[in-house]
Formats: C-alpha cells, structure tokens, sequence
C-alpha cells in the first residue's frame, strides 16, 4: 500500500484556474512522528471532495495545515492557484478558507442570531456602538433562507436546536462569512438518519448554488459516496487511493483497508 493504487489521474490535471486548492507533497513532521508523508491533492471549484481514513491517518492534520493552524515541514500550498503559506487560522480565513469542527463551536445559551455573528457582530454607529440586534435578526434570516435552513426564529438558544440544526447553523455561519472553501470534520458524526439526511440536503443545495468548494472528513463510506464528486483514502499519511465517487464503491474501499490490515499484521509477526 506504499502506492497510489487508483485514481482519476488518468485524466489530465486540471488547471490552477479550475482549483480552489491545490497541495503537493505535503510532508509534516512532530518531532520523530511523520503524520503527513508526501500527501498531493486538488480541489475543484465548486467540487465535494470526501477525505476517507481512520484514526490516526493524518486527516486532522491535514485540516490543520489547510486551515492554519499548522504549517507543513516541506511541500507547497496554491489557493486560487497562487502559492502560500497559512501562517495561521485569520490567514486562512482572510482566503475564503473556513472549518466546521466536529464541536461546531457554538454558544449554545445564545440565540441563533448571536451565534452567526459571534464575534463579527454588527454595531450602530455612534459613540456607544451598541449592538444592531434587528439588523443582525434580518441578516441572519436572509442568509438561512438563502440556503435553505429552516428554524422556527433566530431568536431560539442553539441550545433548543437538534444536532442537525445546530450543524446546519455552523456551516450557514462559515457560508455567511464568504467562505470559498469550506472543510468540514465529520459533519455527520453520531446524526440519526433524519438528521444526516438534513445536513446531506443542505451540503447538495450548497453545491448547487455554485462558488463553494468542499473538503469532507468522513469515517462513513457509504454515505461519502452519495455526497461527494470524488473521494481520497489516507493510511498512515499517505494518499493510498483517489478516485471519482461513481467509479467506485464501498466494497472497493473496504477491500484496500482490509489488504493494508493484513500487511501491517504481518510486518509486525516478522
């Protein structure tokens, strides 16, 4: 598995025009750990791609470094085909490039409103600049409708949200801030079928409406195949299979995890 087995690199490279992102051979190192080891990707505008592996295969790290928080050790960086280097997350977000943690990040005893704009909020001009409460009520009901989100009132604690819902609110809060690249850390985790379904719809009108590019970190490949255009296995951090959703299949998948299983039990009995 120290190859790239499959992939859509049959086909030509697509121009840095038609990428929102491109990395090459991004290397990161802690110390005598390698977590990220020579990982190539491309991201097309208005493209979904699904980032597959389990713990420990260097998909939190490769967030890290595409959102800031990290610097790679060696390998180069092109967002909207110009190369750089993230220095930090304000760097990354000053680029359109924003993150959905798996926690959200929500104040969950504020209203929906305040969490859109938590710390962005609007004030009123003057001396006092108290906060605009009724323009930030508007905005916040304009973007949700916008995307299709649908809540009772912005005046609702996230707190009275589902999973679902309150999901749904931090990647209109990422959508609103002019995001060109959104990444998402498993935007599905521990969701109902109801749930998932909402957020599933909401990531499919996202695509639809064009001008945004997304990065999914899934674990389910079942339901990374009904989402994205193309998915990419990482193992041990490294790029082990990259392929377009519709020219492959969870059995395909399992198999080369189940292979990669067996080789690593017998290096070990060796």
């Amino acid at each position: 598995m120290d190859e790239l087995q499959t992939s859509s690199a049959g086909e030509p490279a697509a121009p840095d025009a038609l990428l929102a992102l491109r990395g090459d051979q991004l290397v990161k190192r802690f110390g005598a750990v390698t977590a990220l080891d020579g990982v190539s990707l491309t991201l097309g505008k208005g493209e979904i791609l699904g980032v597959l592996g389990d713990n420990g295969a260097g998909k939190s790290t490769l967030v890290k470094i595409l959102t800031g928080y990290h610097q790679q050790t060696s390998g180069s960086l092109y967002v909207d085909g110009q190369e750089t280097l993230l220095r930090s997350v304000d760097d990354a977000r000053s680029l359109g490039i924003e993150c959905v943690y798996q926690d959200l990040a929500l104040a969950n005893s504020l209203s929906i409103y305040h969490n859109m704009f938590l710390n962005r909020e609007i004030v009123r001009p003057g001396l006092f600049r108290l906060l605009d409460h009724k323009q930030m009520r508007e905005r916040a009901a304009q973007c949700l409708d916008d995307i299709g989100v649908h809540v009772p009132s912005v005046d609702l604690p996230v707190e009275r949200l589902s999973g679902g819902q309150r999901q749904a609110i931090a990647v209109a809060r990422a959508v609103y801030s002019n995001a060109k690249i959104l990444l998402l850390d498993e935007p599905l985790a521990a969701m109902g079928a109801r749930e998932a379904g909402l957020i599933i719809d909401l990531l499919m009108r996202l695509k639809e409406k064009g001008g945004l590019s997304i990065i999914m970190i899934m674990h389910n490949y079942a339901q990374t195949l009904d989402i994205a255009d193309r998915i990419m296995l990482m193992q041990r951090g490294r790029v082990t299979y990259e392929q377009k959703s519709a020219l492959t299949s969870v059995s395909e998948l399992m198999d080369i995890v189940r292979r990669e299983y067996r080789a690593m039990r017998t290096a070990a009995a060796n």
